[in-house]
């Protein structure tokens, strides 16, 4: 098959850690051709959605892991696979991108379905399960959010669509920064902010866990650092081998369906202690630390759900 990626600089990427980068390594080891292109270079060109880049051929040696082609133009309705795997911010650049690649519905198949990225951004899918979740409030309003925390105490309170942990603060019942931090917020943004009762449990770690079609493969527990709130591994997070408790399948149960119908190949969703917390559908990451950890091959499933759309 002919399989585009859309997605950050090719270049650049951690061979060891990247997501997009094993599912690319796994499709060619599957013998299909591979094209990439940076999200800028997406384009509406009368009736046609076109990208400019690159055909790639990868390998594992960092520094020195991708050859990329001559800088071509393309129409993506060629193409079997179109990844939409560029990272957040889930701004209006990004948001535009998933409605030029809707345009393709019919012709190539768009993972994860764009339609459903939009509509289903991480914080905000997990308010239809709200037996699965942390007591939340989604505001702008200074007053609304001093509610929740006068009733609840100790909060967690970050941007609606930020990502990698970035703007994540813990306010408990000492603290004395709400007013301040929304003063800040509200004066370089439009968005509203995601406000949740803090969960404890954060300390033995944030699970991510992997769904495939809508059905668990695993998951990797990530430790937050000493005097950490967040888990991220973008800001220090450790990631520990876990195995799936019946929570998680009851977490997965509920979820996965939905997913599976939306066109939702590969998601990754936060679960701390017995509380789903978010659905990451945009970008979402984890598949080399689990495959290292449980000996087993995502990818490969990844792509048997995706050859099997296509047939």
């Amino acid at each position: 098959m002919k399989i585009a990626f859309q997605m950050d600089p090719i270049d650049q990427v951690d061979i060891n850690a990247d997501s997009s980068f094993r599912i690319a390594e796994e499709a060619q080891a599957r013998g299909h051709e591979l094209f990439y292109y940076s999200p800028d270079q997406l384009a509406f060109e009368e009736g046609e959605i076109t990208a400019r880049g690159h055909s790639m051929v990868l390998r594992r040696e960092q520094g020195n892991h991708v050859d990329l082609g001559p800088l071509t133009k393309v129409s993506l309705a060629d193409f079997d696979v179109v990844w939409l795997r560029q990272d957040p911010p889930f701004d209006m650049n990004y948001i535009t991108s998933t409605h030029l690649l809707d345009r393709l519905k019919g012709q190539a198949l768009v993972a994860n379905d764009p339609f459903w990225v939009r509509n289903y951004p991480e914080k905000l899918l997990v308010l239809d399960f709200p037996d699965l979740t942390p007591p939340t409030t989604i505001a702008r309003d200074l007053d609304t959010i001093k509610e929740f925390k006068a009733k609840h105490s100790d909060i967690i309170l970050k941007p609606l669509y930020g990502n990698g942990g970035a703007g994540v603060f813990r306010l408990d019942e000492n603290d004395r920064n709400l007013s301040s931090l929304h003063e800040l917020f509200t004066g370089f943004s439009r968005e509203p902010l995601i406000v949740q009762k803090f969960l404890p449990d954060v300390s033995n770690g944030d699970k991510r866990v992997i769904l495939v079609d809508g059905e668990p493969v695993g998951a990797i527990n990530r430790v937050p650092a000493a005097g950490e709130t967040r888990s991220n591994m973008h800001v220090g997070g450790r990631p520990e081998k876990i195995g799936l408790t019946e929570r998680d399948l009851e977490i997965c149960a509920a979820i996965g369906p939905l997913l599976k119908e939306k066109g939702q190949v590969f998601v990754g969703i936060d679960v701390i202690g017995d509380y789903l917390t978010e659905i990451n559908v945009t970008s979402p990451t984890g598949i080399q630390e689990l495959e290292r950890f449980d000996g087993v091959n995502i990818a490969e499933k990844i792509w048997e759900a995706i050859e099997a759309k296509v047939t």
